[in-house]
């Protein structure tokens, strides 16, 4: 599975797919290290399921980027992923934006 991605000067937005559990978990760790910008924006919008080994993909994510010199943060204007984030209360331990233009300029 190929992750559909932006450029932005020194961020790139990474589109997450429809489904965001333990195959597609993995494509994302082992993508994340392969960019070549260490600012990253995951997209949510489009990801209509998400389970705990998603979950643990975003933190894990957050983690690898911070290791690399980098940061990552999450876009998302889907109620769904943002009531989970709230509930898990991955929102405190993950910036969340609600769009990606926001998510871009917070990294300037």
């Amino acid at each position: 599975m190929q992750l559909q991605t932006e450029v932005f000067g020194d961020v790139v937005v990474v589109h997450t797919p429809e489904e965001l559990s333990h195959d597609q978990a993995e494509t994302l760790e082992r993508f994340l290290p392969t960019l070549e910008q260490r600012y990253v924006v995951l997209d949510l919008d489009n990801t209509e399921s998400l389970d705990s080994r998603g979950l643990t993909a975003l933190l894990d994510g957050q983690e690898m980027m911070r290791e690399l010199g980098g940061n990552m943060k999450i876009a998302t204007t889907n109620h769904a992923n943002r009531k989970i984030l709230e509930v898990t209360r991955l929102d405190d331990q993950l910036e969340v934006f609600d769009s990606i233009i926001d998510a871009v300029k917070s990294f300037c």
